[in-house]
């Protein structure tokens, strides 16, 4: 590869912003000095909130090398090739290879960053499609990527007397089914069926210990080499945005457009900017005193991708990394699926709701 050099003609498009930066900087630093220094200080305290306090060093972090840990085990004893047993056929009739639905079954019972480190592989080794792995991506982000999210989101439709049972079949384990369908006759139509002989084995055979201390170094590696870098970078953004005044009329739209689709503005927006298990234990509080859809609205909601910091930071980092997707094409699949979540919170708490109390 050639070095590029600077030249001596017109300036280039790097040259002009580096410019506008490097007086906008001077102006600053003469005018306002404090500026940069709050500036500097928010960004700080953003990352220390979420990525440091809560992921580094608080339970999320924990979890996730858990889930890594469980997940690998579950491949060792042969959990992904009984998926594939139990899909392939409905997939290979439609026309889409079945290991789009591993990564969504994963997350339900993991996180969907260790879906995504495990899964991801498994697409490969599948030989699917990248239309089939953006398919993978936009069908895990309708499932919960935590059980506490689940166990609390229950806990918080009992308090409110409504039956969990019909909204979690359809909120959760119908869109593993339908959302490949949807999008493979609409969206990403570049899919092959597969036959169970054309798959290979999934099932490692390294041995049980092996199998444990690899998983374990895995989900610290995963944790500290992606996750965390990938959460800093987005909460320094937010961080920026809340200094300068932006973040905070954006979470107010934020709150009203979440009311308009039956989601619960408080729990829907810490589910959209924070963590959806936080907003789940809120819900549990304010369940009783909410309308039913709101309750409903918010589970659903919460049963997904989210927060944005995993959509637009973690997805396309992990996926980018095991796949044959770049970083725009997986974010790409992930925001398409976490917008058909919006449409699917709103549709099930407006339509079901009112059949469930």
């Amino acid at each position: 590869m050639t070095e590029e050099k600077q030249g001596n003609g017109k300036l280039t498009k790097p040259q002009i912003s580096g410019l506008i930066v490097l007086v906008l900087f001077l102006g600053t630093i003469f005018l306002n000095p404090d500026f940069l220094a709050g500036l500097f200080e928010a960004i700080f305290n953003k990352i220390m909130e979420i990525p440091i306090e809560v992921f580094l060093t608080g339970n999320v972090g924990v979890a996730i090398i858990a889930s890594v840990i469980i997940g690998r085990i579950m491949e060792r004893l042969g959990f992904t090739d009984a998926l594939m047993r139990v899909f392939v056929g409905f997939a290979n009739k439609l026309g889409f290879n079945s290991a789009v639905v591993i990564p969504g079954i994963y997350n339900i019972l993991g996180d969907i960053n260790a879906a995504g480190k495990i899964a991801g592989p498994i697409l490969l080794k599948a030989k699917a499609t990248k239309d089939e792995q953006k398919i993978a991506i936009a069908t895990m982000v309708q499932s919960q990527q935590s059980f506490s999210t689940f166990m609390l989101g229950m806990m918080a439709m009992s308090l409110a007397g409504i039956m969990a049972f019909p909204v979690i079949i359809i909120s959760m384990f119908l869109p593993l089914i339908l959302v490949p369908i949807l999008l493979k006759f609409t969206i990403y139509r570049e899919t092959r069926g597969v036959t169970l002989e054309e798959q290979p084995r999934f099932t490692p055979k390294t041995a049980p210990l092996p199998t444990l201390f690899g998983a374990a170094k895995e989900g610290v590696e995963l944790l500290l080499l992606l996750i965390i870098p990938a959460a800093a970078a987005i909460f320094a953004v937010i961080g920026a945005l809340e200094y300068i005044g932006v973040w905070e009329p954006f979470e107010a739209f934020l709150g009203g457009f979440l009311e308009f689709l039956s989601i619960d503005p408080a729990t829907g927006i810490i589910s959209v900017v924070a963590a959806p298990t936080l907003a789940m234990a809120m819900l549990v509080e304010s369940a009783p005193d909410l309308a039913p859809r709101l309750v409903v609205g918010s589970f659903v909601l919460a049963a997904s991708g989210l927060p944005l910091s995993v959509v637009f930071g973690q997805i396309p980092a992990v996926w980018a990394e095991v796949t044959d997707l770049t970083e725009k094409e997986a974010m790409g699949a992930a925001v398409l699926g976490t917008v058909m979540r919006f449409i699917t919170a709103f549709i099930i708490a407006m339509a079901l709701t009112p059949l469930l109390i």
